[in-house]
């Protein structure tokens, strides 16, 4: 746990929250707590991102669905993490937070992340499946099948489930295993 736990500190170092944050909460960006970025979302608090990512554990040249990008600040934080070896797909439904999402990734020049419009009849991005990891960063009532199918043999998700934060893992005969951790509030997902 402590390599990854490093390797977390490392990336959030790297990318810088206020890059991700409107010019009115720029200044609250060293807050650990959920800050507004429009359209009815947030940029989530900062300890709920670094939990999550601990328990995702992305590692280099790993392929990252990232669902619920929003302003793109977990997909930078993913980028760094997976490094240019690895993808990240960010899939974000509101098309003003996929423009500026872009933009935000742009700035750091992370080639191998990028932020697609998601498909409102389709969940996550299928087309660009398996996936080692998915990263949810918005609510479910319950375990969204749809994902866990796009998750490649011994691929993990971390998802927030009716409250709690739910690990998927899948193994390499491709049996899906759920664990459920802590108790936090996202936004719901659509």
């Amino acid at each position: 746990m402590t390599a990854v736990r490093d390797r977390v500190t490392a990336a959030f170092a790297a990318v810088e929250r206020a890059d991700f944050l409107t010019a009115e909460q720029q200044s609250l960006a060293a807050q650990d707590r959920p800050l507004f970025i429009g359209h009815g979302q947030t940029n989530s608090q900062p300890t709920t991102v670094r939990n999550m990512l601990m328990l995702l554990d992305p590692r280099p040249g790993d392929r990252v669905l990232d669902v619920g990008s929003g302003s793109a600040w977990t997909t930078a934080l993913l980028a760094t993490l997976v490094t240019q070896t690895g993808r990240v797909f960010g899939v974000e439904r509101i098309p003003e937070l996929v423009d500026w999402g872009m933009q935000n990734i742009a700035r750091y020049s992370f080639g191998w992340a990028t932020i697609r419009q998601a498909d409102p009849d389709r969940l996550g991005l299928s087309d660009d499946a398996p996936y080692d990891k998915i990263l949810v960063s918005a609510e479910a009532r319950d375990l969204p099948q749809a994902l866990v199918d796009q998750l490649d043999r011994g691929g993990r998700m971390v998802i927030p489930v009716a409250g709690r934060l739910s690990v998927v893992d899948r193994d390499a005969e491709g049996a899906v295993d759920v664990r459920r951790v802590g108790h936090y509030a996202f936004v719901p997902l659509r």
